[in-house]
């Protein structure tokens, strides 16, 4: 079992100020060498315009591209690689797992990636320029892999392919943009289906109102339905799903098969987070691993972290974040079953000609 932890990290000011403190907190840091290093095997190919990026992102959440040039600014960077590093616009992304359950109140989520790309930071960021305060996980610094808005949006995504890429945002970007920018379920499904779309994954938002809504999102069209479990395959657009879906066939029908005897949030994340249960998994060496179990209660205005399988949730009120009174949690611990390095904690973590 490897010892992992994520920072907590507390902002409240505008996003070029919230830019610039993340700048300085990366500079010289593991996640930067490590990036760095990842890069030089896996050539990137970002070739895309500064005015186009800036164009893409203010059209959803101008607030973003002034973080960007607060990252810039601090890491002394040139936009092009900033862009390349936290823009999210036509840049690639890698396969990934995930599974998502919804019920009275809550929605938890198990987000089932690579350790090398994992960041280990939890963002709270509460905007005094523009755009909603978020409070999850960050993905690629600026993105959000899930989280929850202080309207008491929460939203998450499950990987279907990387076939056939568009020009558009990737998942972690477009996590970011829904929940800076919407307010409701029926908001964030209208931007899901006008934001242009990298790649192929569903989107589960969830909101006070107790309705879940999924979107199938590819390049080549968008679908929405209702559901309250979500794992790595479309259910419309079936043509766009990959051959090989029997582990999230299995994933979906754990979750489906134990709802009923669900008393609530808790059972709810026991059933994600236990490693018995059908739904954890330990597929890190696939890309398809579980790092950590989030879980939003919007009527509650919490969030629930818990890093690794096993484990008892850290519960943090984001309504009284909101209020201004500061978390004393500095850094959320678990452990995850896996000698893969970490990009945050692990010197080695980065790709070799093999792998």
């Amino acid at each position: 079992m490897k010892p992992i932890h994520s920072d907590i990290l507390q902002f409240r000011g505008t996003h070029y100020d919230f830019g610039c403190l993340q700048g300085k907190q990366l500079k010289g840091s593991l996640t930067v060498r490590n990036r760095e290093k990842q890069w030089s095997v896996r050539k990137p190919r970002f070739m895309v315009e500064e005015a186009e990026v800036k164009e893409a992102i203010t059209r959803f959440a101008p607030g973003l591209w002034e973080e960007l040039i607060g990252l810039s600014d601090a890491l002394e960077w040139p936009m092009e690689r900033v862009m390349m590093e936290f823009g999210g616009y036509r840049v690639d992304y890698k396969r990934s797992g995930c599974s998502i359950i919804t019920g009275d109140g809550y929605m938890i989520r198990n987000y089932d990636y690579m350790p090398k790309t994992y960041e280990g930071r939890y963002s709270f960021f509460q905007p005094t320029d523009t755009g909603y305060a978020i409070a999850g996980p960050t993905q690629r610094i600026t993105g959000r892999m899930d989280g929850m808005n202080e309207k008491g949006l929460a939203l998450g995504y499950n990987f279907m392919h990387r076939k056939k890429p568009g020009d558009g945002f990737i998942c972690c970007a477009i996590g970011r943009l829904v929940l800076e920018t919407c307010e409701t379920v029926e908001e964030a499904v209208d931007m899901l289906q006008e934001i242009p779309h990298r790649h192929s994954f569903s989107y589960t938002v969830f909101d006070k109102s107790d309705q879940t809504f999924v979107v199938e999102a590819s390049p080549r069209g968008v679908k929405v339905r209702q559901a309250n479990v979500c794992t790595n395959h479309f259910e419309i657009m079936t043509k766009e799903n990959r051959n090989h879906l029997v582990d999230s066939m299995k994933r979906m029908d754990a979750m489906n098969s134990q709802r009923e005897h669900l008393a609530g949030a808790y059972d709810a994340f026991r059933l994600m987070n236990d490693t018995d249960k059908g739904v954890f998994s330990k597929q890190y060496r696939n890309w398809a691993g579980t790092i950590h179990t989030s879980g939003y209660l919007p009527n509650e205005m919490k969030t629930w972290f818990a890093l690794g399988g096993d484990a008892e949730p850290v519960e943090f009120d984001f309504a009284k974040w909101l209020d201004g009174e500061d978390l004393k949690l500095e850094r959320i611990h678990g452990e995850v079953d896996t000698d893969i390095p970490f990009v945050h904690l692990d010197e080695r973590a980065y790709w070799t000609g093999r792998k």
